[in-house]
């Protein structure tokens, strides 16, 4: 069996933490750089290599990617959970957090089914990094398209939102430090109650195919946030609320997938680097943590654009030097 170096497991468990959350594959980039580094790197992080841990550590690493997640948006889970116990109590979805919490049930169930059916033999099986390049190459056209054929409302969408910002009140410069941060903190809630507002008008069809297309992301180079923020543009979606929706439909999936391969990482599959593991899980959770902070605030005056072409550049670039 391979061995895995700390610096390994650190930089990998950095780049999952980050790519996750970022439309660019997280797993593609796992798959892509080691053999791009070369050396002891492609021997070591093979994740088509049967006898390899590092599929296994690179999927285990969603616990720690989830549990950032979690962190960041514990308010709202909070609120969506208690809202689904409501809903249970009362047999009914009576509010927008009630709809919102069987939405994301719903559109769970698809992604949960297929990974419990075929996950790892479908990663190991697309896990290949050329095939990783031309997936990722894909993966950008699909995010130029979203942005480009998305409909009329949901650019419409855009630009309310846009306006309602900039009427909003900043918070005045000689306020106290402490009292300025509660006061941005306050209103970043209040605007995610009406983003869940917004986002419980859909149906619960629309929902649920929005989180199917999540199923893309079993391919290497397929991001599942940028696949299902596609979906959500499709659907009208502000940028906003489809970054915010595959967000929230991200963590139970990510969260699941990671638990599945914690068995095998505590067994002899993962013997001897259990530390290397640690680094790679906290660097992984606090990349997480990072870029849904960046991201939940660029979605809201930027598009999936410039992570397209990344995407396309990146995926050509590897596929053209790894095949020659």
């Amino acid at each position: 069996m391979s061995h895995m170096t700390y610096p390994e497991a650190a930089i990998i468990g950095l780049i999952q933490g980050v790519t996750e959350l970022f439309p660019v594959s997280s797993l593609g980039h796992s798959v892509l750089i080691p053999a791009l580094a070369g050396g002891s790197w492609a021997k070591d992080l093979d994740a088509a290599a049967p006898s390899s841990p590092y599929l296994a550590f690179v999927v285990g690493l969603h616990v720690a990617t989830a549990i950032g997640m979690l962190i960041y948006f514990w308010r709202d889970w909070l609120r969506i959970i208690g809202a689904f116990f409501s809903s249970i109590a009362h047999r009914q979805a009576r509010t927008a957090d009630e709809r919102l919490a069987w939405m994301i049930i719903f559109a769970t169930i698809p992604v949960g089914l297929v990974g419990l059916a075929a996950d790892h033999e479908t990663r190991v099986l697309f896990a290949k990094p050329v095939l990783a390049g031309v997936f990722l190459i894909v993966n950008g056209a699909i995010l130029f398209a979203g942005e480009r054929f998305r409909p009329q409302r949901g650019r419409d969408a855009d630009r309310e939102l846009e306006e309602q910002a900039a009427g909003g009140q900043p918070v005045r410069s000689g306020a106290a430090h402490a009292s300025g941060q509660r006061a941005l903190r306050q209103q970043e809630l209040s605007g995610a109650i009406r983003a869940d507002r917004r986002l419980a008008a859909m149906s619960y069809a629309q929902a649920t195919l929005i989180g199917t297309v999540q199923i893309l992301a079993l391919l290497a180079g397929i991001s599942r946030d940028g696949i299902a923020m596609v979906a959500g543009l499709y659907r009208g979606l502000a940028r906003e609320d489809a970054a915010r929706f595959a967000f929230l439909l991200a963590t139970p999936v990510i969260l699941a997938a990671g638990l599945l391969e914690v068995p095998k990482l505590t067994g002899p599959l993962g013997h001897g680097i259990h530390g290397q593991i640690l680094v790679g899980s906290v660097l992984a959770g606090l990349g997480a943590y990072v870029s849904v902070r960046f991201l939940t605030r660029y979605f809201q005056t930027r598009s999936l654009t410039p992570f397209a072409i990344y995407c396309v550049i990146f995926g050509l670039f590897s596929v053209i030097y790894l095949s020659v």
